[in-house]
């Protein structure tokens, strides 16, 4: 079943007197369980795809459907319980509050849903714990690594138990040890069924996807096939992973 439909999407904006095309006629199926890399050189749209794509934006003309429902024709407010509900969102410089813990930033979109407060820390614990950082719940962003804010930030995004991950250049602030081992974790996820999405200037990182779309000028161009050289496909690795190389 298609869990993302694109039809003819376009979406300008008005820069001064004039009218700019981000995106320009992009049609695009993703299948539930898809592993998809996201390319292109700046001002390509690939950003406003996946802006549109997380919610953050309308397609000016065109239909986007996530999961059957056309979210181009929704109301803020249902837009943002869709967000939280369906979408977890990974970022390149992890967005974590600084003055929060690795346990509260965790908990944060739970708080969003109103879950009740003990419920919530147990879920966001266990999560955290999941991914090798049990004893570090207590410990603010700045006392972390980079590998370990960003696993932080994919505990955050899957906490809600999303449909699809969108990770926007999710290794571009971390050496390239550290990059592959949070690489691992996102195919280890796909390879339990999660739908990942990942946006990146990287050879390697896109060759690690199922699929590579790449991006000109608002449009797509021909799919590539990505290979998962460098990286461990098994399902279950990344758990062992993250917790031997926790740091």
């Amino acid at each position: 079943m298609a869990l993302i439909e694109l039809e003819e999407v376009r979406r300008s904006y008005r820069i001064g007197g004039s009218w700019i095309r981000a995106l320009d006629g992009v049609s695009l199926t993703i299948q539930q369980g898809d592993f998809l890399a996201v390319r292109g050189p700046s001002g390509s749209g690939k950003s406003t795809f996946m802006n549109i794509l997380g919610c953050l934006d309308r397609p000016t003309e065109g239909r986007y459907r996530l999961d059957g429902i056309d979210v181009g024709r929704l109301h803020h407010d249902a837009l943002a319980a869709i967000r939280n509900r369906s979408i977890g969102f990974v970022f390149q410089s992890f967005n974590l509050l600084p003055r929060a813990s690795a346990l509260e930033n965790v908990e944060l979109p739970l708080l969003y849903r109103r879950m009740w407060p003990g419920k919530r820390r147990r879920r966001a614990l266990a999560m955290l714990e999941q991914f090798g950082l049990g004893s570090r719940a207590s410990h603010k962003p700045a006392e972390l690594s980079g590998g370990q804010q960003q696993r932080v930030a994919i505990a955050r995004a899957l906490v809600t138990e999303p449909s699809v991950i969108l990770a926007d250049e999710p290794t571009g602030a971390l050496d390239s040890q550290t990059g592959q081992e949070i690489m691992s974790i996102f195919r280890g996820l796909n390879g339990e069924g999660l739908t990942v999405i990942v946006v990146t200037h990287e050879a390697e990182v896109a060759e690690s996807a199922d699929r590579i779309v790449t991006f000109r000028d608002g449009r797509v161009v021909p799919e590539d096939v990505g290979t998962r050289s460098g990286l461990n496909s098994d399902a279950n690795c990344h758990l062992s992973l993250v917790r031997s190389n926790a740091r």
